[in-house]
């Protein structure tokens, strides 16, 4: 086979295969590379969140207005190894992330789900999470989603949440749906302002 006037070995075509097979093996890697750097940013800013929602129940807490705690994830170890490093798994579906009781001893039960977007899916509860908030609901639990939305904190009670679509015509809500349950931050989510 002849190329620009010059001949094409077998050789040389299998090396460009092998060079072409390495870029694509490149971008795989580099993509992987990108989205574990997008899960970590992620699962950090969330963590985040979280302990801005514990600096708000430990000052309800101090107070005497209620006491809240964050329901540990459903996780077992199945191997310990050296230095504290263990291999473990998720055992039951996930819980909502807070649970405890107001004043007066009403239970509160909410989840907590951020996002850097202009918008919060209702897909970010799992079926599971849902399900749990609706019974505490029904029982007359204080219920919700504890939303952060950019720079803007939210607590959306579990009736909105949940019927977003009839309410909003839509299966995600944006900050300006949310005003009427917005919360103050000074560095803890002071979820419950309105209640």
């Amino acid at each position: 086979m002849k190329e620009n006037n010059k001949f094409v070995s077998d050789s040389d075509t299998k090396t460009e295969w092998e060079e072409w097979q390495q870029s694509q093996n490149r971008c795989i890697d580099e993509e992987k590379l990108m989205q574990q750097y997008k899960n970590r940013q992620s699962n950090a800013s969330g963590q985040r969140f979280e302990k801005e929602i514990l600096a708000g129940c430990k000052l309800y807490r101090e107070r005497g207005i209620a006491q809240i705690d964050k329901t540990p994830e459903p996780f077992r170890v199945s191997k310990k190894g050296k230095n504290g490093v263990f291999t473990g798994r998720f055992h039951a579906p996930a819980q909502p992330d807070f649970q405890g009781t107001l004043y007066g001893g009403r239970s509160v039960v909410f989840e907590a789900k951020r996002t850097t977007k202009d918008r919060i899916m209702r897909s970010a509860l799992t079926d599971t999470q849902m399900d749990a908030l609706e019974k505490h609901d029904s029982l007359g639990a204080l219920c919700g989603v504890c939303v952060n939305i950019r720079d803007d904190f939210f607590f959306v009670p579990w009736k909105v949440w949940r019927d977003m679509k009839t309410l909003y015509g839509r299966q995600y809500l944006k900050a300006e749906d949310l005003t009427k349950h917005q919360v103050s931050y000074d560095g803890a989510v002071h979820f419950l302002d309105r209640y």
